[in-house]
C-alpha cells in the first residue's frame, strides 16, 4: 500500500485483510509498528499477532463480516517482530463483502495507531473543540493572505461587529488604522515565525468609532507537516477595563507631576487643563477663587456663593469657552456666568451629572479654592463612575498644590514687600553723586536674597555708598540683610569713619552669632524635654520614638557676612573707603581708564578683634564708581582675578557709549548666565559730581563774642552773593547760636563753612570733643534753648567728630527747592 496516497493518515498503520481475517497488504507504518516486513506480514492471520483477548471480550465476534456496514474499534495488545508488547488502538472497517457466499471475497482495512498516539489524538481534538467554544477571549485562524478562517463567536464582543467574519480581512469591519495596526503584527509572525505575545492594539469597528476595546492580541504561525506555511491563529484578549485603569493611573501621576512643576497659580492651572485634555477629555477648564491669587483664603459671600476665574482652558480652540470669565458657584454646585459688570448674564450652565461632563472641587483643609470642569465629544464614549473618581482624586492633589501656591503667593508678596522696603530706589541723584542699581538675588522665584546696597546722604553734601552680601539666601538671608542695614543707617547717622563704623558693625555681628548660638542650645534642651518652640510660647510635642538618629533640626542661622563702606566728599572730590571681606570697588575715570581702587580688605564681618583699614583717594567729577558684590565677578566659574578683568573691560566699553547710568547698568550684566544664578548680584554705579568752590564760603573766627557779628554780616553778604538772600535771616540766627555756643563752652579757633549744593549747609568747628545735646529748658531757666532753636529753624541738624575736635552742621531747604 502507498501511504502518500493518504497524508491525513500519518503516523497511523493500516493493513488490508479478507473476511477470514489473512492480511493480504501492509503500509510502511504497520511494518515500522509492527516490526515485521510485509513479506513475513502478508498471508498470515491477524490473530495471530495478538499477544491477548481483545477488549472488549467478544467485540469481534459481534462484527458482520462479508457486510460494509460492519465494523468494530477497540484495544489489542501485539507482539512485534522484536518480541515487544505493543497496545494499540484500532478500527475494522469494511471495505467490501462477501461474494456469492464466498465469505474470503471480502475486504476489510485495520487501521491502528500506538494507544499514547491515539490518547493524544483525541486530547488534540478535545482541546481544539473547546478552544473554539471558549467566550473570555477571540480566536481566530488566518490563512496566508490574513483572511479569516474560522473564528469563535466571541472574536470582538463589540457593536458594529458582522455576523459571519469567515473570508474577510480585518479591514472590513475595523477602522482603517486599527485594522493596520492588528495586521502589521500579523505579518511579522507570518514572514519570522516568532510568536506574538500580548501586543496591546485599540480595536474600533467601522460602525461604532467610539472608544473602542483595548485588545491584547497573542499569535503564532501555523504550519504543515511538509513545514510549508499554511496561516496562523491568534487570540484576541479584551483588556479594556486593565487598560482603562492603567491609562487611569498614568493620567492621575501625569496631573500630579504637572501640577508639581510650579508655584505660579496660573502656571499650576494651565498645567492641570493641558494634563487633562486628550485621552480623559477633549475640554478642560480651571476655574480659580479670586482671592487665591492674592495669596488669600477665599471666602463665599453671604448667600454661600463663590465668585471663581476661569483661568485656564486647554482643548481645540473652536470649542473653548472664553478664558477670563468669571462664574458663580453656589452651594449646591448651580453655576452662573457673571459679565465683567458683576451682572449675571447667562442662567445655569448645564446639569454638572450630565453623562459627557464632570465637575470635581478644587479643595484644601476644607476651603474651596475652585474647580475642574472636563467634557467630552457627544459621539464619544460617556464619562463612567471611575473617570468620576479619578477626576476627584486628581482634584485633591491639585487642591494641595494650588494651596501651596497660594500660601507661597502670601508668601511671595511678603518678601517682595520686604525686600522693597529696605532697599533703596534703583535710580537716586544727591549733591554728591547720581546713582544707578541692578539686583539679580539667586532665588528668582522668590525675589529676594542675602545682597544689599544702598545710598545715604551724610552732612555736608557727603554721601555713603554702602554694599554688603549675607550669607546664605532667601527669606532668612533677607531679613538678616536688613538688620545689618538698619545698624549701618544708624552708625552712618553718627558720622563715624569707615573703618570705625565696619568695626561697630562687626561686634553688631558677633553679638547675633552669640545669641543665634544660645537660641539653638536653647532649642536642643526643650526638645529633649519634649517641648517645642513656637513663636506663641513653648508647648509640650508628644513623645515619638526615633529610629536611627535623633530628629533633624535646622541649623542655627547664619549672620555672617562681608561689607564695603565708601563716603565721597563733593567738596573736597575725594573718596574714603573700608571693606570687611569684601571686593574693591571698581573706578571708571573721565578720560576712559578704569581701575579698582587700592583697598585692603579687612575679615568679613563677624570675625571680630581684627581692625579695618580705609583709603582715601581723589576722583574727578565724572568718575563712576562701581560697587558690586562677588557674584557679579564668579559668574559660576570660580576664577574672580578674570571675572574682575572682565568687569572692568566692560566698565571701559560701556561708559565709552555715553548711555545712562540705568542702560549701563544693565548692559554690565548682560553677560550674565540666563539660567539660575550660583549667587546674588548686585551693582551699585555711582557718577561723582562736585560742588564748586564758589559755592562754599569758609572763615575762621576769634574766640571772642564780639566776632559772632562779623559772622553774621559775612554769611549774609555770602548769601546775597549765591541768590539767597530770603535764608539770611535763619542762617544769622543759627550761626549766631552755634558760635557763640563754640566761643564760650569750646574755645580756641573756631571755623565756619557754608555750602551751597542741593541744600544750604551751615558748618562751624572747633576744638572740642564734646557733643551737644538738646535739652528741654525750664521757665526758669536762662539758657538751654539755643539748639532747641537751631532745631526748629533748619531742616536737620547733627554734629561729627573730626580729627581737630568735633562739627556742628544744620541744613536748610533752598528757596524753589
Amino acid at each position: 500500500m502507498d501511504d502518500s496516497r493518504f497524508p491525513f493518515l500519518d503516523g497511523v498503520a493500516g493493513v488490508l485483510v479478507d473476511g477470514g481475517g489473512r492480511i493480504l497488504d501492509c503500509t510502511a507504518a504497520a511494518e515500522a509498528l509492527l516490526a515485521l516486513p510485509a513479506g513475513v506480514l502478508r498471508g498470515r492471520l491477524v490473530r495471530e499477532l495478538l499477544a491477548g483477548r481483545l477488549e472488549p471480550a467478544g467485540a469481534l465476534d459481534g462484527v458482520k463480516l462479508g457486510e460494509p456496514e460492519g465494523a468494530w474499534a477497540g484495544r489489542v495488545q501485539v507482539r512485534t517482530g522484536d518480541g515487544r508488547l505493543l497496545d494499540l488502538e484500532v478500527r475494522l472497517l469494511a471495505l467490501r463483502g462477501a461474494a456469492g457466499g464466498d465469505r474470503t471475497a471480502a475486504r476489510y482495512v485495520v487501521l491502528g495507531a500506538p494507544a499514547a498516539t491515539a490518547d493524544r489524538w483525541r486530547q488534540d481534538q478535545a482541546f481544539t473543540r473547546e478552544l473554539f467554544l471558549q467566550d473570555r477571549f477571540g480566536l481566530v485562524v488566518f490563512d496566508r493572505d490574513l483572511r479569516i478562517v474560522r473564528t469563535n463567536t466571541h472574536l470582538l464582543p463589540y457593536s458594529g461587529m458582522p455576523v459571519a467574519l469567515s473570508g474577510r480581512r480585518l479591514a472590513d469591519f475595523l477602522q482603517p488604522q486599527d485594522a493596520a495596526a492588528v495586521e502589521q503584527h500579523l505579518r511579522q509572525v507570518m514572514e519570522t515565525g516568532r510568536p506574538l505575545v500580548l501586543a496591546e492594539e485599540l480595536a474600533r469597528t467601522v460602525i461604532d468609532p467610539r472608544g473602542g476595546r483595548m485588545m491584547a492580541i497573542s499569535a503564532f504561525r501555523l504550519q504543515g507537516a511538509d513545514g510549508e506555511v499554511i496561516g496562523l491563529t491568534a487570540l484576541f484578549n479584551d483588556i479594556t477595563e486593565e487598560y482603562r485603569t492603567r491609562r487611569r493611573l498614568a493620567l492621575l501621576h501625569q496631573v500630579t507631576a504637572a501640577i508639581g512643576r510650579s508655584l505660579s497659580v496660573t502656571d499650576s492651572a494651565k498645567q492641570l487643563a493641558e494634563a487633562l485634555t486628550g485621552t480623559f477629555a477633549d475640554v478642560a477648564s480651571v476655574e480659580i477663587a479670586a482671592a487665591v491669587f492674592s495669596g488669600e483664603e477665599p471666602a463665599p459671600d453671604p448667600n454661600g456663593r463663590l465668585l471663581l476665574r476661569r483661568t485656564a482652558v486647554a482643548g481645540p480652540p473652536e470649542s473653548l469657552p472664553a478664558p477670563g470669565d468669571t462664574v458663580l458657584v453656589g452651594p449646591d454646585g448651580e453655576t452662573v456666568l457673571v459679565g465683567p459688570d458683576g451682572r449675571e448674564e447667562v442662567g445655569v450652565l448645564g446639569a454638572l451629572a450630565e453623562p459627557w461632563r464632570l465637575t470635581a472641587p478644587l479643595s484644601a483643609r476644607g476651603v474651596l479654592l475652585g474647580r475642574i470642569s472636563v467634557r467630552r465629544d457627544r459621539w464619544k464614549e460617556a464619562y463612567e463612575e471611575e473617570d468620576h473618581a479619578l477626576l476627584k482624586e486628581a482634584a485633591a492633589r491639585a487642591g494641595l498644590a494650588l494651596d501651596n501656591a497660594r500660601r507661597y503667593t502670601r508668601e511671595h508678596r511678603a518678601a517682595i514687600g520686604l525686600q522693597r522696603s529696605l532697599l533703596p530706589p534703583a535710580v537716586r541723584s544727591v549733591a554728591a553723586v547720581s546713582t544707578a542699581s541692578v539686583y539679580l538675588p539667586t532665588d528668582t522665584v522668590g525675589g529676594v536674597g542675602g545682597d544689599w546696597f544702598d545710598v545715604i546722604p551724610l552732612s555736608s553734601a557727603r554721601v555713603a555708598l554702602v554694599v554688603g552680601d549675607v550669607t546664605g539666601h532667601g527669606l532668612h538671608a533677607s531679613a538678616t540683610m536688613g538688620r545689618l542695614r538698619t545698624a549701618v543707617r544708624t552708625l552712618a547717622d553718627l558720622d563715624l569713619e569707615p573703618e570705625e563704623l565696619l568695626v561697630h558693625l562687626d561686634d553688631l555681628v558677633a553679638q547675633l552669632l552669640v545669641e543665634a548660638a544660645l537660641a539653638a542650645d536653647d532649642e536642643d534642651d526643650l526638645e529633649a524635654d519634649g517641648l517645642h518652640p513656637t513663636r506663641y510660647g513653648v508647648v509640650a510635642e508628644p513623645a515619638v520614638e526615633q529610629s536611627g538618629s535623633a530628629r533633624s533640626r535646622p541649623e542655627a542661622a547664619s549672620f555672617g557676612g562681608t561689607c564695603l563702606y565708601a563716603v565721597y566728599d563733593p567738596v573736597s572730590r575725594t573718596c574714603t573707603v573700608a571693606s570687611a571681606g569684601h571686593p574693591p570697588p571698581a573706578v571708571a575715570h573721565p578720560d576712559g581708564s578704569t581701575e579698582f581702587l587700592p583697598v585692603v580688605p579687612g575679615p568679613p564681618l563677624g570675625v571680630g578683634g581684627l581692625p579695618f583699614e580705609s583709603v582715601k583717594v581723589e576722583l574727578e567729577p565724572g568718575s563712576v564708581l562701581a560697587l558690586y558684590t562677588d557674584g557679579l565677578i564668579e559668574r559660576g566659574e570660580g576664577d574672580i582675578d578674570a571675572g574682575m578683568a572682565e568687569l572692568t573691560r566692560r566698565l571701559a566699553v560701556v561708559l565709552a557709549q555715553d548711555l545712562p547710568l540705568p542702560e549701563t547698568g544693565q548692559r554690565i550684566i548682560a553677560g550674565l548666565p540666563p539660567t539660575r544664578l550660583q549667587d546674588d548680584v548686585t551693582l551699585l554705579l555711582a557718577r561723582t559730581k562736585a560742588v564748586a568752590a564758589a559755592d562754599t564760603a569758609v572763615w575762621s573766627v576769634e574766640p571772642e563774642p564780639a566776632a559772632v557779628a562779623k559772622v553774621r554780616e559775612d554769611a549774609t553778604s555770602t548769601l546775597e552773593d549765591w541768590g539767597l538772600a530770603e535764608l539770611a535771616f535763619t542762617t544769622e540766627l543759627v550761626l549766631s547760636e552755634l558760635v557763640t555756643n563754640a566761643i564760650r563752652y569750646a574755645g580756641g579757633p573756631v571755623v565756619v563753612r557754608l555750602i551751597r549744593a542741593d541744600t544750604l549747609t551751615c558748618e562751624v568747628s572747633d576744638g572740642s570733643s564734646t557733643q551737644p545735646r538738646m535739652r528741654r529748658a525750664r521757665l526758669t531757666d536762662e539758657g538751654g534753648r539755643g539748639l532747641y532753636l537751631v532745631a526748629q529753624l533748619t531742616n536737620r541738624w547733627g554734629s561729627r567728630y573730626t580729627a581737630s575736635g568735633k562739627t556742628i552742621w544744620t541744613e536748610q531747604e533752598l528757596p524753589g527747592g
